[in-house]
């Protein structure tokens, strides 16, 4: 099975092994050598959770959170550097009509965490910098689960878990790895019927009660509706539930992305033209889905495929590629780095647009 965002986070060795190519590429100058061909018109920065630093014992999402300190030393990286950040509004004519003199980034945050509001805005409003909200309206429920949040609350207990008659043990970081990855892949392919009911029996297997997350987590309609008029920010559709849309039937893929549209719309009082597909990845996201977000009306559309925008992306504006931000790598000469495009050009094998 292809590996999500969230299980790339699991492997410290692999993350020991993208910081030191991360060092060698910018110690030894070829990344900066290279930029002029690889670091196209700009990127779209993708985030997620800001917030202090806090150790855990076992943390497969840590590459989904930067600190305050971070997100303010990129803005002003940025700003040095001479980049624009642009709100994603002027994205698709930026693409259409390119200023290479002029590079740009976007800033985008998934899901729709109440940290973005309390960590985050405050430095982008130090910065006078244009952010985008993917916001999951299951969320601002309260109703939906954090799915894979659960999943790892549930392997952090300790307890020896079951799925299908096989047991494991989640003593050591090791056990808890290999249980977090199994039952991630589980997950992702049940029908959504199945899945509450899954994450409930989870829950008692590790002795956990009701799960509070989403409402301690994530903003609620009201904490949306304050960030939404804040005039920096840009609120986008993250689907209704989270699921990986390329797994729901066409019907639920276009309910979900069609109905948290509409919802957002009609409670923040705005106009929703841009979404993120949840996960983001190939396995996730793909042609039908890039089909479906352009007979919505959404004007772009975001995946967590790793890649620097250029003129070519005019072209698919609904499968556009993000640079994540990642809370592995928190320096900013890994961050530099990542803004020439080499690591991406290499890992994409010199492929600029990737839609299959």
């Amino acid at each position: 099975k292809k590996h999500s965002p969230f299980q790339e986070t699991v492997s410290g060795m692999k993350h020991s092994i993208i910081a030191a190519a991360l060092n060698t590429l910018g110690a030894t100058g070829i990344a900066r050598l290279a930029s002029p061909w690889t670091q196209g018109l700009g990127a779209i920065l993708m985030f997620h959770h800001v917030r202090p630093a806090v150790r855990r014992e076992f943390d497969p999402h840590a590459g989904l959170e930067v600190t305050p300190e971070f997100l303010d030393a990129v803005l002003a990286y940025l700003k040095e550097k001479g980049y624009a950040i642009i709100p994603i509004n002027t994205l698709a004519e930026r693409l259409r009509h390119p200023v290479p003199s002029e590079p740009f980034v976007v800033l985008t945050f998934d899901d729709g965490y109440r940290d973005n509001a309390v960590y985050a805005l405050p430095v982008l409003r130090k910065h006078a910098a244009p952010f985008t909200v993917f916001a999951t309206t299951g969320f601002a429920d309260g109703e939906a689960p954090l799915w894979w949040i659960e999943l790892a609350e549930a392997v952090s207990s300790g307890r020896p878990l079951e799925l299908n008659g096989q047991s494991f043990l989640t003593a050591d970081p090791e056990e808890k790895s290999t249980a977090y990855a199994v039952l991630y892949a589980h997950f992702t392919q049940l029908a959504p019927v199945e899945q509450r009911p899954f994450l409930q029996q989870l829950r008692e297997q590790a002795g956990l009660g009701k799960s509070q997350l989403t409402r301690e987590l994530c903003l609620d309609w009201q904490g949306l509706r304050t960030l939404a008029d804040d005039p920096l920010c840009t609120i986008g559709a993250h689907t209704c539930t989270h699921p990986l849309l390329a797994h729901c039937s066409l019907d639920e893929a276009r309910g979900e992305m069609h109905d948290s549209k509409r919802m957002l719309e009609i409670r923040l009082g705005t106009t929703v033209n841009h979404m993120a597909y949840p996960v983001g990845s190939p396995d996730a996201a793909g042609k039908r889905e890039f089909g479906l977000a352009a007979s919505l009306g959404y004007e772009t559309a975001v995946t967590t495929r790793s890649g620097m925008l250029f003129p070519e992306h005019a072209d698919h504006l609904h499968a556009l590629p993000r640079l994540s931000v990642n809370g592995m790598h928190q320096s900013i000469a890994s961050f530099e780095t990542l803004l020439t495009g080499l690591p991406f050009f290499l890992m994409n094998r010199g492929k600029r647009v990737m839609v299959s």
